[in-house]
């Protein structure tokens, strides 16, 4: 904690500072935020300018970031780049990276088609490689065959610029529902028509007119006669004007008539046919602005809307703002939504024990998901299903495992005295040796006794023989 003495030295307030005595040319000064994004007149006081809004602060709330992807195209890391921090941090000098994407959007779902122009790098875009420090949402003005003309704010200046730039260094974003909305003649635009008629009719009856007739007690035929009623009506108006309630008197004989009565017309059915259809074209619904839709309605809502029109936007900035060798060094940019912000607490539960039982986040993502601070306990950063036992589970005791100590704890132990065991295998082996030796023995007395048996045998034969024959030479 500083001392006294330093917190007197070199403390600084805002309204004693010596700098505000000073002069100092400041610039342009405006009442209101010059950068600031203007709709078209007739959008302003509609029901548009709360459809436009609602899909820019959903598209703006999910996550868009410079990121790394491996060779299956599946996110490793966030790249540390000036991209990355426009887009989660600081945009420009007036813009965080969540406002310039929601400025951005309504850019774009108003004008059709809005660029988003890199104003600060690091080096020129046209010479190649080079990193974005700053970028502004700008309104197309002009087209041109490879540049473009950009009605851009100049944060120098305060003023609004007209610059033309290449197009292959802006992102060009163009609405994916312009059909939908931007066609001269689609459903949005009849709606802005016909809310516009509503608007003048309301304007009408809201106004000061009377819309009276008043019938004279004689015909008016002649110029004479003519020039008696209208000095009667200039009579009834300064009368009704110079009374403080608004009263006048008539003669017996005159009638008034008041016209100002509502007029039956479709109209309001008109604009409840064309809101409903524009409701169903965007995928949108009326509990969305309520806060009342469920999980379907707001998937649906997120799939048919929200989904094209940051796809559009990622795939613009990939195009524009990372070169080729970024792309072969598998760059990219990418959003991240977070699906469970809709889910309700009692199934978060049961969700997060599947996804962890069967290994797909670990402990800490899933306190992260539901705003928990992570743990310190190493296994809950490990994608392991803890309901089942581990074969080589680790227990830390201490900072030191189990296993650890087993170890330590056996290197203390004496080693055992193994001679009498080195003596029996000894004289196992000599055992060995003789049974082999024994087996040999027997093998070659049993071919000497066949070699003996065939002996006897040959000479019983020759003698059978040798008889055999003397009995033949007597006979």
């Amino acid at each position: 904690m500083p001392s006294v003495k330093d917190r007197l030295v070199h403390a600084w307030n805002a309204f004693r500072s010596g700098d505000r005595q000073n002069y100092r040319n400041y610039g342009d000064g405006y009442y209101y935020r010059p950068d600031r994004i203007r709709y078209h007149t007739r959008n302003e006081r509609s029901i548009i300018t709360a459809i436009y809004n609602r899909i820019a602060i959903d598209v703006s709330s999910v996550s868009i970031r410079h990121v790394r992807t491996d060779e299956n195209d599946r996110y490793l890391e966030e790249i540390k780049s000036g991209l990355n921090n426009c887009l989660s941090l600081e945009a420009n000098l007036d813009q965080s990276g969540r406002e310039l994407i929601k400025d951005a959007v309504m850019s774009m779902c108003d004008e059709g088609v809005v660029a988003i122009v890199p104003v600060d790098t690091n080096v020129s875009p046209i010479n190649g490689s080079y990193d974005i420090l700053s970028l502004r949402v700008g309104k197309v003005v002009q087209w041109y065959p490879k540049d473009v003309g950009v009605d851009l704010y100049n944060d120098e200046t305060g003023q609004h610029e007209t610059i033309v730039l290449p197009k292959r260094t802006v992102a060009i974003i163009e609405n994916p529902l312009y059909a939908v909305m931007n066609e001269p003649n689609s459903m949005l635009q009849r709606l802005i028509r016909k809310l516009a008629l509503l608007d003048a009719i309301d304007e009408e009856n809201s106004s000061k007119k009377l819309d009276l007739i008043i019938q004279l007690p004689y015909i008016i035929k002649t110029e004479a006669r003519r020039q008696q009623a209208e000095q009667r009506r200039k009579d009834i108006e300064m009368q009704l004007s110079s009374s403080q309630y608004g009263i006048a008197y008539t003669d017996g004989t005159e009638r008034i008539t008041q016209l100002n009565r509502p007029l039956e017309n479709n109209l309001l059915a008109q604009i409840e046919y064309l809101t409903t259809q524009v409701y169903a074209q965007l995928g949108m619904s009326k509990e969305i602005f309520e806060g009342t839709a469920d999980e379907k309605v707001m998937l649906n809502y997120y799939s048919r809307t929200i989904e094209p029109i940051l796809t559009t936007i990622t795939d613009a900035m990939r195009r524009k703002f990372l070169t080729k060798t970024a792309r072969t060094q598998h760059q990219t940019v990418m959003f991240f939504r977070e699906v469970f912000k809709l889910t309700p607490v009692d199934q978060i539960a049961e969700i997060a024990d599947k996804f962890t039982r069967n290994e797909i986040l670990s402990s800490n993502e899933v306190r992260a998901i539901i705003g928990f601070k992570p743990s310190n306990d190493p296994r809950s950063d490990e994608l392991v299903n803890k309901n089942m036992p581990q074969a080589t589970e680790e227990i830390q005791n201490g900072g030191e495992s189990v296993e650890q100590e087993a170890s330590e704890a056996d290197e203390g132990l004496e080693e055992p005295d193994t001679s009498a065991v080195d003596e029996l295998d000894s004289q196992i082996e000599e055992l060995e040796k003789q049974l082999e030796d024994s087996d040999e023995e027997i093998d070659e007395l049993e071919q000497s006794a066949n070699e003996d048996e065939g002996d006897e045998v040959f000479s019983e034969f020759d003698g059978e023989l040798n008889d055999l024959l003397n009995m033949l030479e007597e006979d």
